[in-house]
């Protein structure tokens, strides 16, 4: 890409706070976005070939959101979690195995989408984030949903298309978890707490394409308590 390009494209972001470039071949973080730290609000630069995200990342103190989907990270520096004002994190379709314990400091983050990595653990160490809304690993390698999610704030986690054989019940105790999908992994009925049905905050359990038939946790004690929160849930959005 010709630099009188990416010249028209710095000029325009400056006036709006947005830079976005995508799909087209870039293989490192544009260096030439610092001249812009003080007022860049929105970065995509999704369909790239980007591999290494650069420390200066964490001048960018008025973003809001960052988007680098499909591209070749396979890691994050620290200085990500000096994004204060980051509310959107979308790093789909990359090589990443873990997050740096820094992203736990990112405090107005509410969306937190990671699908299509190589998570093969649960990240640890997003349970500080207190706006989290919405976590995606979907499409991941994951195989324990550990206890530790129970401090976790989201109101949607999406697991779905992992190889998850194990449920921790303290996930039951996730405060503010409405919405937990777990589609396409490697569960039996036996590896589903009846807490979660009996005693949660979850109105929609979605685990259609798991090692048995969706009917059978009509059969679980507490499907009727699940029951009553999801035509609630329903009733409310009709």
């Amino acid at each position: 890409m010709g630099n009188n390009a990416l010249k028209a494209h710095l000029e325009t972001s400056q006036k709006t706070g947005v830079f976005q470039l995508t799909g087209k071949g870039l293989t490192e973080f544009p260096e030439e976005l610092q001249k812009l730290t003080g007022n860049l609000r929105t970065v995509n630069l999704s369909n790239n070939k980007i591999e290494v995200l650069p420390a200066f990342i964490g001048g960018f103190q008025q973003l809001k959101s960052l988007t680098i989907s499909s591209n070749k990270l396979t890691s994050l520096p620290n200085d990500i979690g000096k994004l204060k004002k980051l509310e959107t994190l979308i790093l789909n379709g990359n090589q990443l195995n873990q997050v740096p314990s820094s992203v736990g400091q990112l405090k107005s983050l509410r969306t937190l989408s990671l699908s299509g990595n190589r998570f093969k653990e649960f990240p640890s160490g997003l349970c500080t984030l207190r706006q989290l809304d919405v976590l995606d690993l979907s499409k991941n390698k994951i195989q324990v949903v550990p206890a530790e999610v129970a401090e976790l704030q989201a109101i949607e986690i999406n697991l779905n298309q992992n190889q998850i054989s194990t449920l921790s019940p303290e996930v039951s105790r996730a405060p503010r978890l409405k919405v937990l999908r777990l589609e396409e992994n490697c569960l039996e009925i036996s590896s589903i707490p009846l807490s979660i049905l009996s005693d949660s905050q979850v109105s929609l359990l979605s685990v259609e394409g798991n090692l048995f038939e969706v009917r059978m946790l009509r059969d679980l004690e507490g499907y009727d308590k699940y029951m009553e929160r999801f035509t609630a849930t329903k009733k409310k959005f009709a």
